[in-house]
């Protein structure tokens, strides 16, 4: 099995809802197969930041896509990268990044395995 870095960017995340697979507005649909997790460098937070971070998927290919795991990040980081479970995803699934408070600059990497 190899192991790519499938999508990586960096963004000054506010209040807008931003999808990291199409570095815009999100969220977006994309369909690639494969089992994958995110890697976050959340070592711009400070006191006061909050960080929501969420992976969004279709149970099938004709389904709505929603919210499947959310987590929500505040302060300072004690550890500078974050990491998320690993997902396995294929029918119209996002990450995407929103700050709740504050203007963070996340640096990150969505990595598959396929």
């Amino acid at each position: 099995m190899a192991i790519a870095q499938l999508y990586a960017g960096s963004e000054a995340v506010g209040a807008t809802e931003h999808s990291c697979t199409t570095d815009t507005a999100g969220p977006d649909v994309d369909t690639t197969d494969g089992v994958f997790q995110v890697f976050l460098d959340v070592s711009d937070m400070v006191a006061g930041d909050q960080l929501q971070i969420r992976l969004y998927e279709k149970v099938q290919s004709s389904s709505t896509q929603r919210v499947v795991f959310q987590a929500i990040l505040t302060g300072a980081q004690s550890e500078p990268i974050w990491v998320s479970p690993t997902f396995i995803l294929l029918h119209g699934w996002d990450v995407t990044l929103n700050a709740l408070a504050g203007t963070i600059t996340v640096e990150w990497s969505i990595r598959q395995v396929a």
